[in-house]
């Protein structure tokens, strides 16, 4: 007689196929409606990795991709050894440290006030009104604060030289770039932010407060013991996902509030690969700049939430 024997990782492999086939089977209108977002992505996200390579080329137009010249690491090296590289990694580090510590505390601060507020008319107002700043486009935000910060109109100005004090020229002065590019963004993305903590807040039991209450706690009692730990599970990927992207600094608003009087303050790396990329038409060395900052904010996901998967036993993966 032979002996037929099956081997172990074969059919676990099998079984979560069958499974996974029979949940695709089941759930195949949520799977629809993933779908779109799905080949979004990959469309726009995954398929122009292809086009990475050029960080690595002397990328040649009327060869194409394929057939320009391998160089390595030279554009790499050419822009660590730039005279602006520290310049450009301060300012976008900076800016970026800056925008996490105070833009990621805000929001959460902002949804436990209103959590907190009895008045349903009121609360709403507040919604409305803090919501509202974040549905407008970055020109018009950039045109609101040049026009509040100008030194001959600004309502800024007006105040300080109703006070006996001097206009100050805020946009031209390399000081106060971070902080009106990070102020400025708070108040137009605050409220918006808070609504995802503003609905962790809402799946936490009622009967937690009641219990509370009849233990005497009073309201910031119940805020630091029930309503923080409730959403922490939310703060901690919201944190890790900041953290991720923390030399992502945008491009558009820094673009637009940017001048040759500042630029020792605005230059980031965003900027520095619109210059050399599109107005320099040095392709391969834009590539090699964005792939270094994706790179770094990479590894600083990877890292942050490993530790937060050791520390709190929450992260993405």
């Amino acid at each position: 007689m032979e002996a037929h024997s099956t081997k172990p990782g074969s059919t676990r492999g099998s079984s979560v196929w069958r499974g996974t086939v029979r949940q695709v089977r089941k759930n195949w209108q949520l799977y629809l409606l993933f779908l779109p977002v799905l080949l979004y992505f990959i469309v726009f996200h995954y398929v122009p990795m292809y086009g990475v390579q050029i960080a690595f080329k002397d990328f040649i137009a009327n060869k194409g991709i394929l057939e320009s010249p391998w160089v390595g690491f030279k554009h790499f090296e050419r822009f660590f050894n730039s005279f602006y590289f520290w310049r450009i990694i301060k300012n976008t580090l900076g800016i970026g440290l800056y925008e996490l510590i105070v833009g990621f505390p805000i929001p959460i601060i902002l949804a436990l006030m209103i959590n907190e507020a009895r008045s349903g008319r009121f609360r709403r107002f507040i919604q409305t009104v803090t919501y509202a700043p974040h549905f407008l486009s970055t020109v018009v935000v950039v045109g609101m604060i040049m026009m509040f910060l100008s030194p001959v109109s600004g309502l800024v100005n007006f105040i300080i030289t109703s006070f006996g004090g001097e206009p100050i020229a805020f946009m031209t002065e390399p000081s106060w770039f971070k902080s009106i590019y990070v102020w400025s963004g708070v108040w137009q993305s605050m409220g918006w932010s808070s609504i995802i903590y503003l609905a962790a807040l809402a799946g936490i039991d009622p009967q937690l407060h009641e219990a509370a209450k009849v233990d005497g706690a009073g309201w910031f009692r119940r805020i630091w013991h029930i309503n923080l730990p409730g959403i922490a599970p939310t703060m901690i990927i919201l944190l890790i996902l900041n953290i991720g992207s923390i030399l992502g600094v945008g491009f558009e608003k820094v673009f637009l509030m940017q001048n040759s009087l500042n630029m020792e303050a605005s230059d980031v790396i965003a900027t520095n690969v619109y210059r050399s990329g599109i107005l320099g038409a040095q392709y391969s060395y834009s590539a090699a700049v964005g792939l270094f900052n994706s790179v770094v904010n990479f590894i600083m996901l990877i890292t942050v939430n490993r530790i937060a998967r050791r520390v709190s036993e929450t992260s993405l993966w």
